[in-house]
């Protein structure tokens, strides 16, 4: 059959639906369509099933007599037309007997085709699109229970396979969610979030956020060689002191004094990792520790710091950097040594209370005199409170760092090494990455209080690395590099392979060679910041749950339209609060928790009357 051979009363095809042709001219059709519906349309848009006469579509009732089976076995693997098929299964061709063969063949299980070539499937075709739709309405079916579960809230453990696309939206992993979009909901991280908790498949203490950076979360396993057996002077004599917070697991600087020479030594790390080995390779795809509140993220294998960490053996081998400094504590001559020292650690606490022993003394008085020449260079300096969140069994702690001159002290040494550093590699032509700031455009003001604090941090210009050196404005120092933490970043584990090479003559990384390692450690800088940042405020609000009653001092430290941005100092935490009186900044006010969202990262406090 044709469309040629079209006439009124005809069964025809029409969008996969049964119709009557009612009428016709040369360019049209009018259909009487199954549904209810007439339409009219071109030939060209309807496939003849049956010649007619057919009346009425309600005659195009279900053959219930006939014999498929024998049908599809008789003409099994090969092709026929929906004329013969229905004379051989139903024993005639009516209209009825055509629209019940053309629902067989669009069913798809024992032919297929079109009415004019009808393809019988073979029986291992017939058995394989069975078993396909059996399993596909199988899958159906789990997909409704469990689709009965998820609206119970009561989903088992075998529901995870069907809840990791929610999991990749979570993590930003993906964008879409079948779920998600079932249960009409925003496909967004937070909503992936939030269906997780109600769920019970997350715990509000999971942590999706260094997945949602992409950073690596497993700790590195590269091979370390052993110690290389090469000359170190014995600096064993003097007395070192790695200080650091109490618990520091990574002792990588300590600190000596010896007549007028100021020795910051270092964790040789450049001595096991050198440049392009398998360490090196995995630490520049980490670029720095990972700190998390749960723990750390190494970017070096753990045996690294077994041998490099300082007192952690009875003698540690070091990168020792000799300060000669004169009178007012101006750096003369900087030496730089592969070392043997002999090093004890003690917490800042500790070294707080003997500041006026020798050498401290020594050491502070050098160390002040440096921060006095920063200041001089309009050096910035904002306190702002810091602290320390971690979690142990389950439940946090927040503790504020407090400020210390031991702190400083440590601090001005290792800035005070950076600069020696960059100025000896500028000195020697080494390529190094030069840590710089840029001034802000606008002159800053002065700052002394919270408020003012506040928004001077806000002024600042994030620093950068180059390969040329330049004023960092921050830190008041003509020129300056990062270089006393090679355990915890890799740009400084960069600075020491080329002090290394320098001291023994050996070829070094050229500009291209480290400005390459500067770019992927600044892209991978940015990620790790950020999941500290938000893993740092994931665990507070936790921190909030688990204290629901909290309530406690606040400062006012700006204003953002109607509400004000308060600071709770203990916490470090900010929020923002809605008074119906005017709140002056700076002033302190009590306020309690209302509540916290831990997908959208946030809390609600309100004012104590």
């Amino acid at each position: 059959m044709t469309n040629s051979t079209l006439r009124p009363n005809s069964l025809v095809l029409y969008k996969n639906r049964a119709a009557r042709i009612v009428s016709m001219d040369a360019k049209k059709l009018s259909l009487d369509v199954a549904g209810g519906k007439s339409v009219k349309v071109r030939p060209k848009d309807v496939i003849l099933l049956h010649g007619g006469p057919l009346t009425s579509l309600a005659q195009l009732t279900p053959q219930v007599v006939g014999d498929v089976e024998t049908a599809w076995e008789l003409l099994a693997g090969e092709t026929t037309t929906l004329a013969e098929l229905a004379e051989l299964a139903f024993d005639k061709f009516t209209p009825q007997t055509a629209w019940t063969t053309w629902q067989l063949v669009a069913a798809g299980v024992y032919f297929s085709g079109t009415p004019d070539k009808i393809v019988v499937q073979s029986a291992e075709m017939v058995a394989e699109i069975r078993a396909k739709r059996a399993k596909k309405a199988a899958e159906e079916q789990e997909w409704a229970d469990f689709l009965a579960r998820v609206d119970a809230r009561e989903i088992m453990a075998e529901d995870g396979r069907f809840l990791q696309e929610v999991v990749a939206v979570a993590n930003r992993q993906r964008k879409q969610s079948k779920l998600l979009k079932t249960l009409k909901m925003a496909e967004s991280e937070e909503n992936a979030h939030q269906l997780l908790l109600s769920l019970g498949y997350w715990t509000a203490a999971h942590n999706p956020h260094p997945a949602r950076a992409g950073v690596d979360s497993t700790q590195p396993s590269a091979p370390i060689p052993e110690l290389p057996d090469e000359p170190r002077r014995d600096l064993t004599h003097l007395a070192a002191f790695a200080i650091d917070d109490a618990g520091n697991t990574d002792p990588d600087d300590a600190i000596s004094w010896d007549n007028g020479r100021f020795y910051i030594h270092i964790a040789d790390v450049a001595a096991l990792v050198s440049p392009d080995s398998p360490a090196d390779l995995e630490a520049r795809g980490r670029g720095a520790n990972l700190y998390l509140p749960e723990g750390t993220i190494t970017m070096l294998p753990s045996d690294v710091t077994a041998v490099l960490g300082l007192g952690l053996t009875e003698i540690s081998p070091a990168l020792t950097f000799c300060l000669t400094l004169d009178a007012d504590s101006t750096i003369t001559d900087t030496e730089i040594m592969t070392s043997w020292v002999r090093v004890t650690r003690i917490s800042y606490q500790e070294a707080e209370g003997r500041l006026d022993e020798s050498p401290f003394r020594e050491m502070v008085a050098v160390t002040s005199a440096f921060e006095a020449r920063r200041r001089e260079n309009d050096s910035v300096n904002i306190e702002l409170p810091e602290v320390r969140v971690r979690v142990k069994d389950g439940m946090v702690g927040i503790r504020p760092l407090p400020t210390l001159h031991s702190r400083n002290l440590v601090r001005d040494a290792m800035l005070m090494t950076g600069e020696a550093v960059a100025r000896f590699a500028f000195a020697n032509n080494i390529p190094i990455p030069y840590t710089i700031q840029d001034a802000p455009a606008e002159p800053l003001p002065e700052a002394s209080t919270p408020s003012e604090m506040f928004g001077l941090r806000r002024k600042m210009s994030p620093s950068r690395q180059g390969n040329t050196p330049g004023a960092h404005f921050g830190l008041g120092l003509g020129m300056y590099v990062q270089t006393t933490s090679p355990l915890r970043r890799y740009l400084d584990l960069v600075v020491h392979q080329q002090l290394r090479a320098h001291l023994r003559g050996d070829p070094l990384l050229d500009e291209q060679a480290v400005m390459e390692r500067v770019g992927s450690a600044a892209a991978l800088a940015r990620e790790l910041r950020y999941a500290e940042r938000q893993s740092n405020r994931h665990w507070t609000l936790i921190y909030f749950q688990q204290n629901s009653e909290w309530q406690g001092e606040a400062i006012i430290v700006d204003k953002r339209g109607k509400r004000d941005v308060a600071l709770i100092p203990t916490l470090a935490w900010e929020t923002r609060l809605f008074s119906k009186k005017e709140l002056l900044l700076d002033s302190t006010v009590t306020i309690k928790l209302r509540d916290v969202d831990i997908p959208q990262l946030s809390s609600r406090f309100e004012l104590v009357s």
